[in-house]
């Protein structure tokens, strides 16, 4: 099994800087881009060189780091920081979550500066990174004990990317076929292309044969014909926040699975990190939906597939209801909507 480069990484002290691998540029290059201040970490987040709520938060967290000078902090600058680095992506929650917990360090420094709270801020930043890292594996396992019962080389479907690059650790969503796979249980995953950013296509397929696991790649629209085919017996994947009542949004395309699923017979499982649940938000209903630019449409990859001047509706996430959902896979154990 090939081993995945490190999705992020903070390099050196305090006065380091965060390195992430350009999941722009994948699957034909391999290119690892440096983030030296906020304003260059919070461009990252927003042009999906980083992306996956899970890897947002840990690295918006290092992002906050990055206004440390000269191994120094200053509580005003950090609160500015995690202000600014929360403009960048309105769905995940996970990146509030992390920010809210980065400027609670600054606030207990009690208005104070220096070296002291520049140390914290990036032992703070590191705890989430590797809180999130046994996040995955616990995810992992649960996941892979819903549906140990599936006879080897069972098909698993998956929509979008919920994998080692979406995450600071093995994934969301595909950290049950990465358990299964150690398991011996020969997992065939049936891979989603996700359109318009073919995150499928280009990031979890790559991680999948990089991992030496499996895998099929199919058009979004195929989904249904290899449902009823027999070819998925269970589907995972992740979300980028869930309401109180279990709603959960994740990547568009992911409400219409659920409904093929359902309509199908197959269970659905939604794999995510506590730190992923809005207990603030009722319903789904709530969650702010980001709108992304006409031209991920039109212009897919640099080249025109639409008329100029036709309109565009690009909303980046949808929301599938607590009742299509078998199961929500938390690090802390199983929940069922239903």
């Amino acid at each position: 099994m090939s081993e995945v480069p490190a999705t992020l990484r903070w390099e050196g002290g305090v006065d380091g800087h965060l390195m992430l691998l350009d999941q722009t540029r994948l699957p034909l290059e391999v290119v690892e881009v440096p983030c030296r201040t906020v304003e260059e970490a919070w461009d990252a987040i927003k042009r999906l060189v980083v992306r996956g709520a899970p890897a947002i938060g840990v690295a918006a967290a290092y992002g906050v780091c990055l206004s440390i000078k000269n191994g120094e902090a200053a509580v005003y600058d950090v609160v500015e920081a995690c202000r600014y680095l929360a403009t960048s992506r309105p769905t995940a929650v996970n990146l509030f979550w992390a920010l809210s917990r980065m400027r609670r360090v600054a606030e207990a420094a009690n208005a104070t500066s220096g070296p002291a709270l520049a140390e914290a801020l990036l032992a703070e930043a590191r705890a989430i990174h590797d809180e999130d890292r046994e996040m995955c594996a616990a995810m992992g396992r649960h996941g892979a004990d819903m549906v140990a019962e599936l006879p080897e080389g069972a098909g698993i479907l998956t929509h979008c990317n919920a994998g080692a690059l979406a995450t600071g650790g093995d994934g969301s969503g595909l950290s049950p076929v990465f358990e299964l796979a150690r398991r011996g249980k020969r997992p065939h995953v049936w891979v989603d292309e996700t359109r318009p950013l073919l995150q499928g296509a280009r990031l979890t397929a790559w991680e999948l044969v990089q991992r030496g696991i499996d895998c099929t790649l199919i058009c979004d629209s195929m989904a249904a014909h290899v449902m009823r085919a027999g070819k998925v017996q269970a589907i995972f994947v992740g979300a980028d926040r869930i309401a109180a009542n279990g709603d959960a949004a994740n990547k568009i395309g992911t409400y219409g699975v659920a409904v093929l699923a359902e309509a199908h017979g197959i269970p659905l499982y939604v794999v995510a990190p506590t730190s992923t649940i809005d207990m603030t938000l009722a319903t789904g209903a709530e969650i702010p939906i980001e709108e992304r630019a006409a031209e991920e449409v039109t212009e897919g990859f640099g080249r025109r597939t639409a008329p100029a001047g036709v309109r565009v509706y690009n909303p980046a996430f949808d929301v599938t209801p607590y009742r299509l959902i078998r199961a929500i896979v938390t690090e802390r154990g199983v929940f069922k909507p239903k």
